[in-house]
């Protein structure tokens, strides 16, 4: 089976949890760097899958590595190569499929309850209401053809689906190290950001093991459920001569 690449571009935003998801499935995966690397493959047709991972850069930003990002969505949507998209790496496939990107009403930042529409609990077998990890300042459109699969209150576009191509708003990935040391990289930055859906550092670690526990849970599910969709080699089992006779 080709490798799934994960695609990650800040330390502090790593896979977590898709890597024990990952292993446990006898998934291979081939871990890119293109925000230090200063590029990215655009040959979609290496891999069996795309994870695109979250990063401190804008999607909308003129660097040659978020192009390289760009072609390779583009390729891996015309063969049909699943990609599971986690903030910016949702931001991205949505313009990749010629969505726009833009500014937030308000940074969404902590632990907030999102909503999960009719057709993502039927595709992913999740409950109509969940609690997701959040980081971001933008959002997206819902690409032409795609579906919605998860709302918010202060950001409506959460989620979608087309295909074998998902996208999510928000980290599934995250676990409580991470978030502890996301939360310590970015002191100053929580500091200043303000608004209805952004949580200081205190708000974001109360309670952190019980709201981790619970988010792998659903993270499990998703992950399982994308991961199904990934083309994988059919075993033959080749009957012996003596078997015929």
């Amino acid at each position: 089976m080709r490798p799934i690449a994960i695609l990650q571009h800040e330390a502090t935003q790593g896979p977590g949890v898709l890597l024990d998801h990952l292993d446990k499935n006898d998934l291979p995966y081939r871990l890119i760097s293109p925000a230090s690397d200063g590029t990215a493959p655009v040959d979609a047709s290496k891999f069996s899958g795309l994870i695109v991972l979250g990063s401190d850069h804008c999607v909308n930003e003129s660097l040659p590595w978020i192009e390289d990002e760009l072609t390779l969505l583009q390729d891996a949507i015309r063969r049909d190569v699943p990609v599971l998209g986690h903030c910016f790496g949702a931001q991205m496939l949505a313009r990749a499929m010629g969505a726009k990107v833009s500014r937030n009403g308000c940074p969404n930042i902590g632990w907030s309850p999102i909503w999960v529409t009719p057709p993502a609990q039927h595709r992913m077998g999740l409950p109509r209401q969940v609690t997701i990890f959040n980081w971001h300042y933008d959002t997206f459109e819902i690409p032409a053809g795609a579906v919605r699969t998860m709302y918010g209150s202060h950001c409506l576009n959460k989620g979608f689906l087309r295909g074998r191509h998902w996208a999510f708003q928000g980290h599934l990935e995250v676990t409580e190290a991470s978030v502890r040391n996301w939360c310590a990289a970015g002191r100053t930055e929580l500091r200043h950001a303000h608004g209805p859906a952004a949580q200081g550092e205190a708000q974001i670690l109360e309670g952190l093991h019980e709201r981790i526990e619970a988010l792998h849970l659903i993270a499990d599910q998703t992950y399982q459920a994308w991961s199904r969709q990934l083309d994988r080699p059919i075993s033959v089992a080749m009957r012996s001569a003596s078997s015929y006779a």
